[in-house]
């Protein structure tokens, strides 16, 4: 494998892998019945009824290795969940504790000319998280090589600040060589090119040494001497990174000995400025930005816990769709691949890293590691995305009772904030927590170590600690938590009912928790108003496994999207708060329109629009003007008894023209299914998804809000079926069979490619309906025409089928 090229130092180390599910704290076996598998994976995903389920998983893949004069070997794992040990050639390489960061091995003395095995044990002990974690290699794993003279893992360090006369580019960059390697001779070179390639500016220097003392205990490699080398470079006047125009940079860092690169690394960066106000919130580039976020678990639904960047893409268009610009990755260091794709899109992220500390909340959790691990993790964690213009913040915690319980939890707060501090000390991201214990002294002083103050569920305190501490920026880092199954509501709007026999939850804006808001507008307008509150991040943006609250069915219940990603009407009334008409007008109408003669029946209407008329068979019902900036009523509601028929919604603009119609039917039973997929050309690269929405229709074409039929999926082709969802938390069939029921209309299927082209035909059966086909093709990457102009300027930049920056 020739992996230490001019431009690249790691190749993706995903095929060929094997597993076996054995007893916990079973030994490796050559007994073992190992089957082929695909990395990322997730063992527990494959049996709903047994998500948790204690255990120990065996990984082991076989591969031939050339080794390479003064080339040294790694193994980087992006996440391992949880409790890991890895072996090459029977000999342990290393292992670590925290499912969620990072973590990479020298295999130098180890590999072997030839033939080589690597093994990987994990312990999953349940129970050791409060929500679903999977458990396995569930994020991608790459082989690297780096020389002997080389930069330190993720050991560069970029900051952009904004000058009268441009914009001041700092790089600081870790080298590694051999203890007694002398300086003389090796140079750091740093280049800035811009989205097209050009050059935008370079600098070039010699290498700095520097004492052990100055690198972090946490990252620091035996046998080796260090060097950190500052530079600084301007560019005059560079497009900024933004959250409708995320434009990347990219930063070529090389060493030069005697004149000759030994080490190329490339890495995307952005300029944009962020800022926290103590009385005015959250600003972007000098711009005010309303922080309209949401809190997301890692899991994708039928994928497990399994990183997947399409899932990600498809989870950040509907999102955005809905007027999401940020994101909490609650309660967790997200996949690496997650970051990529918020660079590349303009979602801010606010990155969390731990859910616990020092107490535990399960009895297994990462508090059994805390003390001796969380060093490394912070620095594993900070260090891979601090570059990242994306990154607005780095949660330290999330409900952590040691912050309530004693003074121990304050001097935990401000270690986790020097350990972030220690990898990030230009602030890229601020340093933060999300509290539930704000109205007690402990954890008030907590946050006044760390100034910027996440609140869960604490929009009652928001004036009373404003006025009490104007140093603190406050935002909501989580919020909302109001429930609702996709299509089921249940009558009066006006009685709050949280539980029913069904085990579902009410869409109609009438089921809420204890501890949450109301509804969906009590969580937006309290934000709204409050000028020096940042924004929000409402709790979830999708349905996640685990969490039912309030049942002990499979999945939650808070999402605005379910786990299958169909929207909710939450969803809509977020969407008409935070979106314009005047870039993507909108209405909307719930509930469906099917129910028992005479039932009064509450109809709600929704829009980004300022004014909406509900119709009845062409009678208008009444029209409401809504008042986004300042009103208490963010939808227009209506009792009307149910006969057969029609609901049509209008929307105006402010001089009344018509800008978007919403209409619910009456429907019979379903007579045909129709699927749609998110896209008919799928890259033959063996992890590309194409998702098939699946709804249920009537011999008029109305939709059926309510089929529940059973629907069979079969793939021809060079392709696989990857899982079945429908949203419904009370559904245990298999994520990973081959058949489902609608739920409220709709199913979804998930289709995987492999490494081969052609054509897939994905066929849907159901009982008494005819069969319904969907035609794909797998294709090869074509090499488009940017693409290969990347590639012909000295092999400078990352190639584009790596997707990835290069260490």
């Amino acid at each position: 494998m020739d992996i230490c090229e001019t431009y690249s130092d790691r190749k993706l180390f995903c095929n060929d892998w094997e597993f076996y599910k054995a007893a916990f704290g079973s030994d490796y076996s050559e007994d073992f019945a190992f089957k082929p598998v695909d990395i990322p994976h997730d063992w527990l995903i494959y049996d709903t009824n047994d998500l948790y389920e204690t255990s120990t998983g065996w990984y082991r893949k076989n591969f031939s290795y050339q080794k390479k004069e003064d080339i040294r070997t790694f193994i980087r794992f992006d996440g391992v969940y949880m409790d890991s040990k890895v072996y090459v050639n029977g000999a342990l390489a290393g292992e670590w504790k925290y499912g969620y960061s990072a973590f990479m091995f020298d295999i130098t003395d180890l590999v072997k000319d030839g033939e080589n095995i690597i093994t990987v044990r994990v312990d999953h002990h349940s129970p050791n998280s409060r929500w679903y974690s999977g458990a396995g290699i569930f994020r991608k794993v790459w082989l690297c090589e780096s020389p002997e003279i080389r930069f330190g893992n993720d050991g560069i360090y970029i900051t952009t600040s904004k000058q009268e006369d441009g914009w001041l580019v700092t790089v600081n960059a870790e080298m590694l060589r051999p203890v007694g390697t002398p300086l003389g001779g090796i140079r750091i070179k740093n280049t800035i090119f811009d989205k097209n390639g050009k050059e935008v500016a370079s600098y070039e220097s010699d290498a700095c040494g520097a004492d052990i003392s100055c690198i972090p205990e946490a990252v620091r490699v035996k046998g080796v001497s260090y060097s950190l080398t500052a530079q600084t470079m301007t560019v005059k006047d560079p497009e900024l990174w933004d959250i409708a125009t995320p434009v990347l940079y990219t930063m070529v860092s090389e060493i030069l000995v005697d004149g000759s690169c030994v080490q190329r690394v490339s890495q995307k960066f952005g300029f944009r400025t962020i800022k926290f106000k103590c009385d005015s919130g959250f600003y972007l580039n000098g711009r005010h930005v309303k922080l309209h976020g949401s809190c997301e678990h890692h899991d994708n639904g039928c994928l497990g816990a399994v990183s997947n960047p399409a899932a990600i893409r498809r989870r950040f268009k509907k999102l955005r769709k809905m007027g999401i610009n940020a994101i909490r990755t609650s309660h967790n260091m997200p996949a690496e691949e997650f970051m990529d794709i918020a660079d590349e899109t303009g979602m801010l992220i606010l990155s969390e890293g731990f859910d616990m500390w020092e107490r535990s909340k399960t009895d297994y959790d990462y508090a059994r590691f805390f003390d001796e691990w969380v060093e490394k993790d912070v620095a594993s964690w900070v260090r891979r995305d601090r570059n990242r213009p994306s990154i607005i913040g780095w949660s330290v915690g999330n409900e952590i009772f040691d912050t309530h319980a004693d003074e121990r939890g304050q001097e935990v707060t401000a270690w986790l904030k020097r350990l972030v501090k220690l990898h990030d000390p230009d602030g890229n991201g601020y340093v933060t927590f999300g509290s539930n214990y704000m109205q007690w002294e402990n954890g008030q002083k907590c946050a006044d170590i760390l100034k910027l103050a996440g609140y869960n569920y604490g929009e009652r305190l928001y004036d009373e600690h404003h006025a009490k501490h104007p140093d603190w920026m406050i935002y909501g880092s989580e919020t909302a938590s109001v429930v609702q199954s996709r299509g089921i509501y249940h009558f009066p709007l006006s009685e709050t009912l949280l539980t029913d026999d069904d085990e579902q939850c009410s869409s109609l804006g009438n089921s809420c928790t204890g501890w949450g808001a109301k509804n969906t507008e009590a969580c937006i307008i309290p934000d709204r108003d409050a000028e020096y509150c940042a924004g929000q991040f409402i709790w979830t943006g999708f349905d996640y496994i685990g969490e039912p609250t309030p049942y002990s069915t499979k999945n939650s219940y808070f999402g605005q999207f379910d786990t299958a990603g169909f929207a909710k009407d939450s969803a809509y009334v977020f969407r008409a708060e935070w979106t314009d008409y005047k870039d993507d007008p909108f209405v909307h109408i719930f509930p469906y329109w099917d129910f028992s003669d005479g039932l009064p029946c509450d109809v709600r209407v929704c829009s980004n629009a300022p004014r909406v008329e509900l119709f009845k068979d062409g009678v208008s019902m009444g029209a409401y003007d809504i008042d986004h900036k300042h009103g208490k009523e963010l939808t227009a509601n209506y009792i009307i008894p149910y006969e057969k028929g029609e609901l049509k919604a209008v929307a105006y603009d402010e001089n009344g023209n018509i800008i978007a119609e919403d209409i619910q039917r009456s429907f019979g039973d379903a007579v045909r299914i129709e699927a749609v997929p998110d896209k008919t050309e799928i890259l033959a690269d063996g992890s590309d998804l194409v998702y098939i929405e699946i709804s249920a229709f009537d011999k008029d074409g109305t939709f059926c809000a309510n089929a529940n039929n059973r629907v069979n999926v079969s793939v021809e082709g060079a392709a696989r079926l990857m899982g079945l969802d429908n949203g419904d938390s009370t559904d245990y069939d298999q994520y990973k069979g081959t058949s489902r029921r609608l739920f409220s209309g709709k199913m979804l299927a998930v289709i995987g490619s492999t490494d081969k082209t052609g054509e897939i035909r994905v066929t849907l059966t159901s009982k008494g309906l005819p069969d319904c086909v969907v035609t794909l093709m797998l294709l090869r990457q074509n090499m488009t025409a940017a693409h290969h102009h990347l590639k012909t300027w000295a092999l400078l930049l990352p190639s584009a089928e790596e997707q990835t920056r290069y260490r």
